[in-house]
């Protein structure tokens, strides 16, 4: 897959070295939960703050706000910087989270869609 938004890019690389990209964090928090049981081995995504630069996902903190459109519809926006974050939250409006309260919200609302 090429990789259109620079900000937002995410990738899984597993445990076998194998590296599966995606455009936006939440298409690869749905792969993670759906697809591939191959142990993880890194999650890493873009940062608003630093595009083009992938790091690691599961430090990153991550503003959903309907002000701040992305790639795939979930209005996710990843930031390696906290102050950063909250500042564009502070333009933007939108709930800050890290990467694990991110998968909690991701859960959240696959169950309530059902």
């Amino acid at each position: 897959m090429s990789i259109v938004d620079r900000q937002r890019a995410a990738q899984v690389v597993t445990s076998k070295g194998k590296i599966y990209s995606f455009d936006a964090v939440e298409c690869m928090l749905n792969y993670d939960r759906n697809y591939d049981k191959t142990p993880v081995a890194l999650f890493l995504c873009n940062s608003f703050d630093n595009p083009g630069v992938l790091a690691d996902a599961t430090e990153g903190i991550y503003l959903i706000s309907d002000n701040l459109p992305s790639p795939m519809g979930a209005f996710l926006t990843p930031f390696r910087d906290a102050a950063e974050a909250r500042r564009i939250q502070g333009q933007k409006d939108g709930e800050l989270y890290n990467w694990l309260s991110l998968k909690e919200h991701f859960d959240m609302e696959i169950k309530n869609s059902r």
